[in-house]
């Protein structure tokens, strides 16, 4: 055989071997995120100091505030922005995937090493379970992991990023030697209410964004209705806002959405009203329409419970110690009632 076609052969085996390997995902750049407003510039600033080292960093905020967002900014602005970006949920290390999930089952490489040289980003650490603890806990305390079907520890260079509910310190699940290892940084990702001044702009580039990525109709929001956006509490926050705009957009009319317009949608979204299954779920991942859900209904079964956690624990059929996790990590506000039975 010829050099020349020896290497050729030997070049489309690598191409063939390459194209059967898992791709590792890269840092999209994420665009800076919108707001003037004092909160914002804060966060942004915290963020870009924050990003310039190799802390580990836990983000906390409420459900829909954009941690992820704000993880994905911190991470293109670091000097892992070439590596790879790799995001676990959770709820995804459970006591029975976690070990493959972080180490691979032999088929498929974990976590530990397709974020190798880059960031390896947990999404809601309160649902870690603990094996899944146990294996992020000796990772980071040996800086090197073991993958599957391997008899020897393989060294790894990975910046976590961690989200975390308001509260989280206070889970009687959570092991505090992890806890330490992932929360050398905290940021805290604040509630849109807290930089409500921001709303008429998020409007703005929210429509701009359906616009040009999914190509529904322009439409403008009037100064009357803006006003009473920028007055409107955001219990869902900006996963709310985005929600509503899109819902303004598909259902069309006038060029300026009106006053009338917003009150109806705002009407339709409150808890009490608010279905417990709406259209919009079909249009979500099954995580995120599943924390829908489950928040809907565990306010609606709490409001029947006349605020009684104890009674609600019995209705529902879980555990307190669980039904007290599950409601934190929902961020539906159950301390006032504590005590009761």
């Amino acid at each position: 055989m010829s050099l020349a076609k020896l290497l050729r052969t030997v070049e489309k085996a690598l191409t063939a071997r390459r194209s059967k390997e898992p791709r590792r995902a890269r840092v999209a750049q994420t665009p800076t995120p919108a707001g003037k407003s004092q909160p914002m510039r804060a966060l942004r600033e915290q963020i870009a100091r924050v990003a310039q080292h190799d802390a580990h960093t836990l983000l906390t905020g409420e459900p829909g505030s954009g941690r992820e967002l704000f993880a994905r900014y911190l991470a293109s602005q670091s000097p892992q922005s070439r590596g790879p970006f790799v995001v676990v949920m959770g709820g995804d290390l459970s006591e029975e995937e976690a070990h493959r999930q972080l180490l691979g089952d032999g088929s498929r490489p974990g976590a530990f090493e397709r974020a190798d040289g880059g960031m390896l980003l947990i999404k809601e650490l309160g649902d870690v379970s603990q094996a899944g603890q146990r294996l992020l806990l000796g990772a980071l305390e040996q800086r090197a992991y073991r993958p599957t079907g391997q008899t020897t520890d393989r060294p790894f260079n990975i910046r976590m990023l961690t989200t975390a509910y308001p509260g989280f310190e206070r889970s009687e699940t959570l092991r505090r030697e992890l806890l330490a290892h992932l929360s050398v940084v905290v940021i805290r990702v604040p509630p849109l209410r807290e930089y409500a001044e921001d709303v008429p702009e998020l409007l703005r580039h929210q429509v701009d964004v359906l616009v040009d990525e999914e190509g529904l109709p322009f439409r403008r929001f009037g100064v009357a209705a803006q006003n009473r956006l920028r007055n409107y509490p955001w219990p869902g926050n900006v996963r709310e806002l985005k929600n509503l705009v899109k819902r303004l957009l598909i259902l069309g009319g006038n060029e300026e959405i009106s006053l009338t317009e917003v009150e109806a949608q705002l009407a339709s979204g409150t808890a009490e009203g608010e279905p417990l299954v709406k259209q919009d779920l079909l249009a979500m991942p099954l995580r995120e329409a599943r924390e829908h859900f489950e928040r809907a209904y565990l306010q609606q079964q709490l409001l029947l419970c006349g605020g009684k956690v104890g009674q609600l624990a019995k209705r529902v059929g879980m555990e307190r110690t669980h039904l007290y996790r599950k409601l934190r990590s929902l961020g539906v506000d159950f301390r006032q009632s504590l005590t009761d039975d």
